[in-house]
C-alpha cells in the first residue's frame, strides 16, 4: 500500500531465485478502462518479472474491458489450472455517482473469494483512487508503481504455495 512514507516499488522478494522462477507461469489480466494508468501498471509488473528472470513465454497477458470483468477472467483462468499466479491489474477512479463503490466492492469481494479457494494465488493489483492524479502517482509517479508491488506479491505467493 502506498502512503507518503512508503513507495510501492520498495518491495523485496528474498528467497526467489531466477532458476526457480523459470519454471513458473504467471497470468497477467489487465483492465482496458483507464488504459493510460493500467498500461503503466502492466509495464511495471512485466518489467519486474522479467528483471527477476521470467521470460515472455512464462507471462501470458489477457485484456478485459473494465475492472468488473477481472473477476470473470480470473475465475476462468483459475479453472484452467495452468498458472502459478494470476495478477489482476485495474484502476477504478471515484466519480460523482456511487458506481465507484459498487465496482470497487464487487471486484474486491469477487477476487477475495477466488483467492480463498486456495488453488492459485490471485493478486490484487487494482488502484481505487479519489482522482486521476492519485492513480498516476501510483502508476509510476511519486508513489512508485503498484504493478511492481503486484509482481513482487505474485513471486512471494508462488514461493509460499510451493513451500507450504
Amino acid at each position: 500500500m502506498s502512503s507518503k512514507d512508503k513507495n510501492l516499488s520498495d518491495v523485496s522478494t528474498d528467497g526467489i531465485s531466477e532458476k526457480k522462477l523459470r519454471k513458473y507461469r504467471i497470468a497477467l489480466i489487465k483492465s482496458n478502462w483507464n488504459d493510460d494508468i493500467t498500461g503503466a501498471l502492466e509495464r511495471g509488473c512485466r518489467d519486474y518479472l522479467t528483471q527477476y528472470g521470467a521470460n515472455e513465454k512464462q507471462i501470458k497477458s489477457f485484456h478485459v474491458p473494465g475492472s468488473f470483468e477481472l473477476v470473470y477472467a480470473a475465475a476462468h483462468l483459475l479453472e484452467e489450472k495452468s498458472f502459478d499466479a494470476i495478477i489482476c491489474i485495474g484502476c477504478i477512479i471515484k466519480g460523482d455517482t456511487p458506481h465507484f463503490d459498487y465496482i470497487s466492492q464487487a471486484v474486491s469481494i469477487g477476487l477475495a473469494q477466488l483467492n480463498a479457494k486456495g488453488q492459485t494465488p490471485i493478486i490484487f493489483g487494482i488502484l481505487t483512487t479519489d482522482d486521476k492524479q492519485q492513480a498516476l502517482d501510483r502508476a509510476g509517479g511519486k508513489h512508485g508503481n503498484k504493478g511492481v508491488e503486484a509482481a513482487a506479491t505474485a513471486l512471494q505467493m508462488i514461493q509460499f504455495a510451493h513451500n507450504s
